[in-house]
């Protein structure tokens, strides 16, 4: 028994190397070096591992994909619940991006993303993972403008689509933009804009009371 729940642990530490060393290698030498050969050799593990415990090397790469997206979930809704205006809105996401560009995460999702134009089966776990970043962005951008004139104005779900196309393209828009002076400058002008933009934030008396709800 005992020698039955040390190969157990010693199963679940052999998939959580995987995992880790997936996500490390995703991130550091994109999809095209991410075969099980290297990244079994991160992990310290034999290559076979990797079709033993997952199936194949993108279903390791989407598991990578899953524990870092749960990670950021729980760090980022923090950070963008802390927010009670548009101003305060447009800094938690740049810190969100400015983060996730440092993590390498943006690099993580769009690798996957690129992967599968000539992977069709990837299309359907890609959008599935897609679709609670969808949902965080519609729900804060609804806690904080929903029932104003710009709620209205740039629907949630709209903004959301948006937000994820914008961080797509910013990982292909890297090539040319290699110091990030041309992405941050979007952002700059997206905390000028916000102050601007103070009158449409308003809301009337009782308006968008369903969208506070957290």
């Amino acid at each position: 028994m005992a020698r039955s729940g040390g190969n157990r642990r010693t199963s679940a530490e052999t998939r959580d190397r995987l995992v880790t060393a997936a996500g490390e290698v995703l991130r550091e030498e994109g999809r095209s070096g991410a075969s099980a050969r290297a990244i079994a050799a991160r992990a310290g593990a034999n290559s076979a591992l990797v079709f033993y415990h997952f199936g194949g090397v993108d279903q390791l790469l989407l598991a990578a994909l899953d524990r870092s997206s749960d990670e950021r979930m729980r760090m980022y809704d923090e950070i963008a619940g802390q927010a009670r205006t548009l101003e305060e809105l447009v800094e938690a996401a740049t810190r969100i991006y400015r983060t996730d560009l440092e993590r390498g995460y943006i690099t993580e999702f769009s690798e996957l993303v690129a992967a599968a134009v000539t992977q069709p089966e990837l299309r359907p776990e890609i959008r599935t993972r897609a679709e609670p970043w969808i949902a965080f962005i519609e729900r804060h951008w609804n806690r904080v403008l929903g029932g104003s004139a710009l709620g209205r104005m740039l629907p949630a779900h709209e903004v959301a689509n948006a937000a994820i196309t914008y961080y797509l393209g910013v990982n292909l828009f890297s090539v040319l933009d290699e110091d990030h002076s041309r992405t941050e400058a979007v952002l700059d002008l997206a905390g000028a804009m916000a102050p601007r933009a103070k009158l449409l934030t308003l809301r009337l008396p009782g308006a968008g009371e369903r969208h506070t709800q957290t």
